[in-house]
């Protein structure tokens, strides 16, 4: 008991932090968290129940890039043909291509991923991916509605027969499956699909989403995701995510074929071009074999001759190394003069073969080039227009990449020139050697060189085309399926213990938050620990708060507040033990600032006195704004009657309270117009000197010493005084006046006591750190007799 009014060991103004008093702050206001995580759980449970599921489908696949080695073994059997070197692959091109709108709208075009099929259920919508009971489709669209939404519903009326319905839930009329019905957008027909008869619930009501295809092309394509493996790999993987898991594996396979489809189109341009190029070069070069052959034949015939040569071997063996050089030249002089006119003649998508000219390696690489660039053209003008910088660039480069070619042709047809005008030249020469063999021979060996340049051309020719077969024969996808695209078992989102996990948070830190941000916000005083932290003053108790203000202390009050009050003035008579027996014990009564509750602490603090069979009285010092006669019934006259009178007898003016043998009160009187002055008169002191001889105890009831001078003025006279803290109402601030009035010892054995404290369950007493637990139970049954008696009063 003594520790809780005796001083403490310093006498400063305080200001710490207190770990327990903050944790006590949040634990008092539990029911504020458990309020914000039910809150926030339902609304999490809520937000999945109604909240669609999604699901991630994933794929991996093993791409061609030369640069990193991935060709396909069947390519690498026929490596030794350079057709096959002509198409290249890069990695980062090929993903950019798998990303494609253009891919990704043909794959959903042909999957018929644009058509939804939705059970409409009372919670809960249901998306029949490949379950539906009906199929709907469009024979006819018209013309307006390809970029519309499309929305219809079919509920089943019985055997064989519907009723469809518009978005607007206006009935369209009743048809027979199969049947074809015409509607605004086009016609259209319903199918029963096998999934009819396993459906769980007959009649249905299934509601048909026909969406553009460019529409869900882009939904698609923002949901695709497309990443490499590793830097030193060719494997990608593809994810997506969709409501239907299904759907979202079907889409990834559907992009891969679709894919794969793309490139080897690409891939046989080449050779398709190549070998329609070279049928057509083989039907000349036939003819004109063809022609060559029958003229040997009628030059024979017509001469009577079969083997001129025989004769003249011995002149002919130094010749023969001149004529298969000049047979070699002339053969490469009409490949030059074919492929010059080809790039002559060919068009702007046309492809030149790179297979024919093999004389000249420069020439070769420039056409491989140059084929190159007119397949990435072409195939970035199926996503771009033909004005996009990128094409018009590959443009130039192509243009660029022709000229250069018809300069090589050019100059190797120049050279080929001036080595035939040699060969000729020497064997004009030899020809003077051999001139006594006969003309005939001369001509027939004419004959024969045209009939070998012919034969070598036909034979070259026919290789290739060959080569051109294999090549179309074993023509490969570019993306090899490493892992078939599967889809999760469990949705991706929302996940519920993501979802519950924050919901817990947000249920925790969001009361948390505000109770901080108001405890921030607040700064008045909240207790004893406030008061406690601030200042080293004794301290008395603490009062909770009281619902029978207009009542004061009887016998038979056992409510929370009496009992504080009683120890209170138990605590109170170890401050006055110093008072020398045989006069009244002086005990002042004040506050730092009005309605802190002084008053009522006076009233009942002189009643529980009263009570104990002591005689007391209580005055009424506060002059300026009396409120005894809140309390009690009493006439105006009092002290300042007294102070402003100058035979008045005091005695006249008090007067005996009801229901207590002992306890008597002096009002104070009629407010003065100079308060200040009739507390400073000399008779201030007669009426202390005379009134303590009298009583065993007196209580004064003085004014709040912040605003005015009148309690300093009569401390004097003081025992003890009780300082009065509201709390919730006194702002922390103003605790340094008691403080410094404590200090400055300007009010004797000055003494704190907390009125209007909050009353905490759980300790084990009815408020504060005091009283016993009955007392609250009593104080709410005195709420509702006070709240039925003041009804009952208004009535």
């Amino acid at each position: 008991m003594e520790n809780e009014f005796s001083p403490q060991d310093s006498n400063g103004f305080n200001s710490g932090f207190s770990i327990k008093e903050q944790l006590d702050y949040y634990l008092n206001n539990w029911k504020w968290f458990v309020l914000g995580v039910v809150v926030f759980f339902t609304g999490a449970y809520i937000y999945l129940r109604y909240t669609t599921p999604q699901y991630s489908a994933v794929t991996t696949l093993m791409l061609r890039d030369e640069k990193k080695g991935g060709a396909d073994t069947q390519m690498n059997a026929f490596s030794d043909l350079a057709i096959l070197s002509n198409i290249k692959s890069n990695l980062d091109n090929e993903i950019e291509v798998l990303k494609s709108r253009t891919l990704i709208k043909t794959a959903v075009k042909s999957l018929g991923l644009n058509v939804s099929y939705v059970n409409e259920g009372r919670v809960k919508s249901e998306e029949l991916y490949k379950k539906s009971p009906i199929q709907f489709r469009f024979l006819r669209l018209n013309d307006g509605f390809e970029q519309r939404n499309i929305i219809y519903k079919v509920i089943s009326s019985g055997s064989n027969r519907y009723t469809l319905y518009d978005r607007s839930e206006n009935r369209l009329g009743v048809y027979q499956y199969g049947q074809s019905v015409p509607l605004r957008e086009g016609e259209a027909i319903v199918f029963e699909t096998d999934k009819r008869k396993s459906f769980k619930e007959n009649p249905f009501k299934v509601m048909v989403q026909i969406r553009p295809v460019s529409a869900v092309a882009g939904s698609y394509k923002g949901r695709l995701s497309v990443r490499k493996s590793g830097d030193r790999t060719t494997i990608v993987e593809l994810s997506v995510t969709d409501p239907v898991g299904e759907r979202a594996e079907d889409f990834l396979n559907g992009l891969i074929a679709v894919y794969n489809q793309d490139v080897v189109s690409d891939k046989n341009l080449v050779f398709e071009n190549t070998s329609k190029f070279i049928d057509d070069r083989l039907k000349i070069i036939a003819d004109e074999l063809d022609g060559v052959e029958k003229s040997t034949e009628a030059f024979k015939i017509r001469n009577h001759v079969t083997d001129i040569t025989s004769e003249t071997s011995l002149f002919l063996n130094s010749a023969s190394d001149f004529e298969k050089k000049e047979i070699d030249t002339e053969t490469k002089l009409k490949i030059v003069g074919v492929m010059e006119n080809y790039l002559k003649n060919a068009g702007e998508n046309d492809l030149i073969p790179a297979n024919i000219l093999t004389s000249d390696a420069n020439a070769v690489g420039l056409i491989d080039q140059y084929n190159q660039l007119v397949l990435e053209r072409n195939r970035m003008l199926k996503n771009g227009g033909p004005k996009n910088a990128v094409i018009l660039t590959l443009n130039k480069k192509i243009e660029a990449l022709r000229m250069d070619i018809g300069e090589v042709l050019a100059r190797l047809r120049g050279q080929l020139e001036i080595l035939k005008k040699d060969l000729a030249y020497q064997s004009t020469v030899f020809s003077g050697k051999i001139s006594k063999i006969p003309t005939l021979e001369r001509e027939a060996r004419a004959l024969g060189r045209q009939q070998q340049i012919k034969e070598a051309l036909y034979l070259y020719l026919l290789q290739k085309r060959e080569e051109t077969a294999i090549s179309l024969a074993v023509t490969s996808p570019n993306a090899k399926v490493v892992d078939a695209a599967i889809a999760s078992k469990s949705p991706v989102s929302p996940q519920k213990r993501s979802i519950y996990m924050m919901a817990l948070a947000l249920g925790a830190l969001l009361p948390f938050g505000v109770l901080y941000l108001l405890n921030m916000l607040d700064n008045k005083v909240k207790g004893r620990s406030d008061v406690e932290k601030k200042l080293s003053i004794p301290i008395l108790g603490d009062v909770p708060t009281s619902f029978s203000n207009e009542e004061i202390i009887a016998a038979n009050s056992n409510t929370s507040a009496a009992e504080a009050i009683r120890i209170a003035r138990t605590n109170l008579e170890f401050m006055l033990n110093q008072v020398p027996d045989g006069k009244a014990k002086t005990i002042f009564v004040t506050s730092t600032l009005p309605k802190e509750g002084k008053t009522f602490i006076a009233v009942n603090m002189a009643g529980a006195i009263a009570l104990s069979g002591k005689k007391v009285l209580l005055i009424g010092m506060d002059i300026r704004n009396p409120k005894l006669e809140d309390y009690l019934h009493l006439p105006k006259e009092g002290v300042t009657n007294y102070l402003s009178t100058k035979d008045l007898d005091i005695h006249s003016l008090i007067h005996q309270i009801p229901n207590y043998e002992a306890f008597y009160v002096l009002p104070s009187g009629v407010i003065p117009p100079n308060p200040a002055e009739l507390l400073m008169s000399n008779k201030v002191d007669v009426l202390f000197d005379q009134l303590k001889s009298d009583y065993d105890y007196i209580v004064v009831d003085t004014s709040p010493v912040h605003l005015v001078t009148d309690t300093l003025l009569i401390a004097r006279h003081a025992d003890s005084f009780v300082y009065v803290i509201r709390a919730n109402y006194l702002d922390k601030g103003l605790l340094y006046v008691p403080y410094k009035f404590y200090q400055e010892k300007k009010l004797p054995n000055m003494a704190l006591l907390i009125n209007d404290t909050t009353v905490r369950k759980g300790y084990g007493y009815g408020y504060g750190a005091y009283g016993y637990g009955y007392g609250v139970e009593v104080e709410k049954k005195s709420r509702f007799r006070q709240f039925l008696d003041k009804f009952k009063k208004e009535v």
